[in-house]
């Protein structure tokens, strides 16, 4: 059985469902205040300015209901767990199109349209129904929620860093993406020797090597919840983290260095 198999994790769909409905709010409360000097802020996603993240919040939100305008799938294509190992693939074009975005039209109310289109069209649509979206291939709806939990928490902390201000964060997104993120560490990183803790929310054994069965195990990493989201998609430094003490890590094999980030 493959790891992406042995790791699958159920999520509450009606949790993950007010999730992002509540983190999406979140993203346009912060939006709508933005001013033009705001919007030209860069941000720490290459030279993107804060114009080009809002467009890509309109383009992660609009993934769901342009998927849902299609007819299903006919087979499940994707496994969640496999998700954030995507991305990488079709970075330059996503690039690409939240540039055209941005130039062509208002981000902000490109967030509002997709926003409504998600309303429309979400709260009917069954959790099994196969979506067939183009990156990285069809999914569950309720997975494909997981990872737009994912996109709306990570961007709304690279909002909050361009912007120099804490933005509120929904702790069934933040939950849901530390799940998603953790799960993925242990199937990139398939074994039973570290322990990884990001409480309160996940728990994973994962890296080759002795398996640990009862007791305190002898590697063990721990971290808090936006930490690990940073670390995890490229965000933060495992050495930088370590020596800040933001990041604890015991035994010998407890070096997730070379495994980061998860999100590729």
């Amino acid at each position: 059985m493959s790891p992406a198999k042995k790791r699958q994790r159920s999520y509450d769909s009606a949790k993950i469902r007010a999730a992002v409905t509540a983190q999406l709010g979140h993203v346009r409360d912060a939006v709508r205040e933005l001013s033009p000097e705001d919007l030209a802020r860069p941000t720490r996603l290459g030279d993107w300015t804060v114009r080009e993240l809002v467009a890509h919040f309109a383009m992660a939100v609009d993934h769901v209901p342009d998927g849902l305008e299609r007819p299903a799938a006919p087979k499940q294509e994707v496994q969640l767990v496999e998700w954030p190992f995507a991305p990488a693939v079709y970075a330059a074009s996503v690039d690409e199109y939240v540039r055209a975005l941005a130039a062509e039209h208002d981000p902000v109310a490109l967030l509002d349209r997709a926003a409504e289109r998600y309303a429309a069209l979400v709260p009917g649509a069954a959790d099994d129904r196969l979506v067939a979206v183009r990156r990285p291939g069809a999914m569950r709806l309720v997975d494909l929620l997981v990872t737009r939990c994912l996109e709306l928490v990570v961007h709304t902390d690279d909002l909050a860093d361009a912007l120099g201000k804490e933005l509120p964060v929904e702790r069934q997104a933040l939950a849901a993406t530390v799940r998603l993120l953790a799960d993925s560490l242990a199937t990139k990183a398939p074994g039973g020797s570290v322990e990884v803790r990001i409480p309160p929310y996940a728990v994973v054994q994962c890296v080759e090597g002795p398996r640990h069965t009862r007791g305190t195990p002898p590697n063990v990493v721990e971290t808090a919840p936006l930490t690990w989201v940073r670390l995890a998609t490229g965000r933060a430094e495992w050495a930088v983290e370590r020596e800040n003490a933001t990041v604890s890590a015991s035994g010998e094999r407890a070096d997730l260095g070379p495994y980061l980030p998860v999100l590729s």
